[in-house]
């Protein structure tokens, strides 16, 4: 009887989580903190380097943080987005903010030289970097056999190798200074299998393997690691996205059909997510989100369900957004 009563009190668990996966657009640790843990004010005169951070993403966790009365410093390469993104850090900020709490720096982050003066700039400005939210990083649609190998080569050296070249000189400051936070927009494609996008998928399941290596290394330290994983969001990711062929973008624009997270919603998520110091936290409409524990927690009944026709059409249905 003990063991029947265990069976229904799991079942019924499992079934309310699954339920709960289909009411929220983030995973259940994240919408805890979001209702009980800290907010972002917490943050509040906390610095925050932020790379891509002229559009999509990048830019409203920036307004996010803003909001909190957090000083930022903002790289991109394109400079008149950059400024009318300090101008709205400011104006949404109601005053927490002036003009010498957001810094721009105009900079293209495969520039791996000008990494070192990224840090240097925002040390000389603010005194200190508290935080270093990587967010820098395009996209992909392409099928894997229609790949150029070139492709693969950009991918990897604008989601992967920048990224770990930039993180380790922070690391080196965060080192010195004993305690630090670094963080990486990864993507569900970190987590998925995801069709249609192999180098795409690949680069962020590479940042996975750095990211989770370096959190287990810093165990028992003042440095935190999270790794953010956004699904399909409104943004123009798709306008400059890879395709197969070197140097041609995708460009493509979202409708306002598409089925994806508002780029506001995912930037407060993710400053929630920074604010409570996750590992990991995914930012995910419905009913990918209940995909996403499947592949996670049953990956052989996931690959089941798919292993049809209906399920293959399925999973490239929500790969565009539909």
């Amino acid at each position: 009887m003990f063991f029947e009563w265990v069976g229904i009190i799991v079942c019924i668990w499992i079934a309310i989580f699954f339920y709960m996966t289909l009411m929220n657009d983030c995973d259940m640790q994240l919408a805890f903190y979001e209702k009980f843990g800290k907010s972002p004010d917490s943050l509040k005169g906390k610095v925050v380097l932020i790379t891509g951070a002229s559009s999509g993403i990048g830019e409203h966790t920036a307004y996010a943080l803003a909001k909190s009365g957090v000083k930022l410093a903002l790289t991109a390469r394109r400079q008149n987005e950059l400024l009318r993104v300090k101008r709205k850090c400011i104006e949404v900020s109601d005053g927490l903010l002036t003009e010498s709490d957001v810094l721009v720096i105009i900079v293209d982050i495969l520039d791996f030289w000008e990494h070192d003066d990224i840090l240097q700039l925002t040390l000389d400005q603010f005194g200190r970097i508290d935080i270093v939210l990587n967010n820098a990083g395009r996209s992909q649609r392409a099928l894997f056999e229609d790949i150029d190998l070139e492709v693969d080569q950009e991918m990897f050296n604008l989601n992967v190798f920048a990224v770990v070249h930039m993180t380790r000189r922070a690391m080196e400051y965060f080192n010195e200074r004993k305690c630090g936070h670094v963080a990486v927009v990864s993507s569900i494609a970190g987590i998925l299998g995801i069709p249609n996008s192999a180098s795409y998928t690949a680069s962020k399941h590479a940042l996975h393997g750095y990211y989770n290596c370096l959190r287990t290394e810093k165990i028992g330290t003042n440095i935190n690691v999270t790794i953010l994983c956004p699904g399909p969001t409104f943004t123009n990711f798709l306008q400059e996205s890879f395709t197969g062929e070197p140097k041609e973008k995708y460009n493509i624009c979202q409708k306002p059909t598409d089925k994806c997270m508002t780029a506001e919603r995912c930037g407060y998520l993710i400053a929630v997510a920074l604010a409570n110091e996750t590992a990991e936290s995914w930012m995910v409409i419905p009913p990918m989100l209940t995909m996403t524990y499947l592949w996670f927690y049953f990956p052989s009944l996931f690959l089941w369900a798919l292993n049809s026709k209906a399920g293959r059409d399925w999973i490239f249905k929500k790969r565009d957004h539909k």
